[in-house]
C-alpha cells in the first residue's frame, strides 16, 4: 500500500511540470476509531455480546484542482480507505475520480456515492460523521448492503456523475452507473459491477435535488437499480427529507429539527415488495458540544410477493418491521480532533433482521442489537 502512493504521487509529479501541479495538490484524510460494547438479544433469549475496537471510514486522500482555461478548471481525487484498528486499506476504494469543474457545473467519471446517498447527513447523524454503529443508515436505504444486493446507500464504480452549479440555494445530482466489468469489477452482487450483469444490460440511475438556504435544508432524491440483482427486474428508492435549523436567527437557541420519509420497492420472481421508512432526529448544543437524538421505523413489508419473500433485511408479512434509536454527544477538543460517545438499537419484529449499518453485528429474525461506541476522530 505504502509502495502504491508513493508511485502515485511520483506519476502525478511527471504528468505536469512539477510547480503547476503540486501547487495545487492537497493530501488530506481522517482516522476515526472507537471502542465499542456490543450485544444482540435474540430471539431465543440469548445475549451474545462483543467488545472490539473498530476504524470508522477512516480515509487518506490526494485531491486537486488546475485551470484549464476558458472558466474551466480539471479536477481529480484518489481516495483511500484506512484500516485504522488493524493496518491496511484499500487503494482508491473509496471516491476516486477525474473531472472538469465550471460555470456549467461538475462532470465526473470514476466511483463514487450516489446523489440518493447525499440526503443523509440533512436528516442523519453529522456530528459523529453518519458512520460506525451509530449510523442512521441502518434501516433506512438498507445501507448496510452491497448494491447488488439491495442496498441503496453505496459507493459506485464505473459512474458517470454531473453536479449542477447552486442558483439560490438550489443544485441537483444525476449519476450513471454502467455496472461493467471493466477494471475492479467485483462481482455481481457488489458495487461495481461484473461480466454477468453487463451482459444482461444492468445499470444504476441516480437522482438528486437540494435547496439549502439560511435555516432551511431539503432534499429529495430517486434511485433505480435495472437488473443489478440476478432476480428481479427493477428496484427504485425514493427519499424526501427536510431540516430546519431554529438557531439560525438566534444562536442561544440552536436547536436543529429534521424528518425523513422513504419508500423502497423490490421486483422479485414472485411479485413486488414495498416499504415505508420515517424518521426525526434533533441536533441541540450542550457544554460546548452537541447531543443528537434519531428515532426511525421501517414498516412491515407489503407488495404482491408471497409471504417470507426477502431482499436483504426486508422481507415481506407481519412481524417484519423494525425501530432504530440512538443518542450521541459529540465534542471537539479542537479544530481538527473530535472526541464522541453514543449509544443505539434496533429493536426487529420477529420476522425482522436489521442490523448495524457500519461494523454490522449478525443476528436471526427478532433480534434486538444495541451498543455503545466511544470515538475518537482526527482530520487532517
Amino acid at each position: 500500500m505504502h509502495r502504491g502512493f508513493i508511485a502515485l504521487i511520483l506519476a502525478m509529479a511527471s504528468a505536469a511540470p512539477a510547480h503547476a501541479q503540486f501547487s495545487n495538490l492537497r493530501l488530506y484524510g481522517s482516522l476515526n476509531l472507537d471502542l465499542e460494547f456490543i450485544n444482540g438479544r435474540q430471539s431465543d433469549g440469548s445475549n451474545p455480546t462483543v467488545n472490539r475496537v473498530s476504524s470508522n471510514s477512516s480515509r487518506f486522500g490526494v485531491r486537486g484542482v488546475e485551470y484549464i482555461g476558458g472558466g474551466w478548471n480539471a479536477i481529480y481525487q484518489v481516495e483511500s480507505s484506512v484500516q485504522a484498528d488493524t493496518g491496511g486499506g484499500a487503494l482508491a476504494g473509496r471516491e476516486t475520480f477525474a473531472g472538469l469543474q465550471g460555470e456549467w457545473g461538475t462532470f465526473k467519471l470514476g466511483k463514487f456515492l450516489t446523489p440518493y446517498d447525499d440526503i443523509h447527513p440533512i436528516f442523519g447523524n453529522a456530528p459523529t460523521l453518519t458512520t460506525s454503529v451509530l449510523s442512521t443508515a441502518a434501516l433506512w436505504a438498507q445501507g448496510q448492503l452491497p448494491k447488488g444486493q439491495g442496498g441503496f446507500d453505496a459507493r459506485l464504480g464505473n459512474s458517470i456523475r454531473y453536479e449542477s452549479p447552486t442558483v439560490d440555494g438550489l443544485s441537483a445530482e444525476l449519476q450513471y452507473s454502467t455496472r461493467d466489468s471493466s477494471g475492479n469489477a467485483d462481482g455481481a452482487a457488489g458495487d461495481n459491477g461484473d461480466h454477468t450483469s453487463e451482459l444482461r444490460h444492468a445499470n444504476v440511475w441516480s437522482f438528486g435535488s437540494f435547496y439549502s438556504n439560511g435555516p432551511v435544508d431539503l432534499g429529495i432524491a430517486y434511485e433505480r437499480n435495472y437488473k443489478v440483482r440476478a432476480i428481479g427486474r427493477y428496484d427504485d428508492a425514493l427519499s424526501v427529507t427536510g431540516g430546519y435549523d431554529f438557531g439560525a436567527a438566534n444562536s442561544s437557541f440552536n436547536v436543529r429539527i429534521a424528518g425523513i420519509y422513504e419508500r423502497l420497492k423490490y421486483d422479485t420472481l414472485g411479485g413486488d415488495i414495498t416499504r415505508n421508512f420515517y424518521g426525526i432526529s434533533a441536533t441541540v448544543p450542550a457544554g460546548g458540544g452537541l447531543i443528537y437524538g434519531f428515532w426511525g421505523r421501517a414498516d412491515d413489508g407489503k407488495g404482491s410477493a408471497p409471504d417470507g419473500t426477502q431482499v436483504g433485511a426486508l422481507a415481506k408479512g407481519p412481524g417484519t418491521a423494525s425501530e432504530q434509536w440512538e443518542l450521541s454527544y459529540s465534542y471537539n477538543l479542537s479544530l481538527r480532533t473530535l472526541v464522541y460517545v453514543g449509544y443505539v438499537r434496533i429493536d426487529n419484529h420477529a420476522n425482522a433482521a436489521y442490523t448495524f449499518n457500519i461494523n454490522d453485528y449478525v443476528i436471526a429474525p427478532g433480534g434486538k442489537p444495541s451498543g455503545v461506541a466511544l470515538g475518537i476522530a482526527h482530520f487532517f
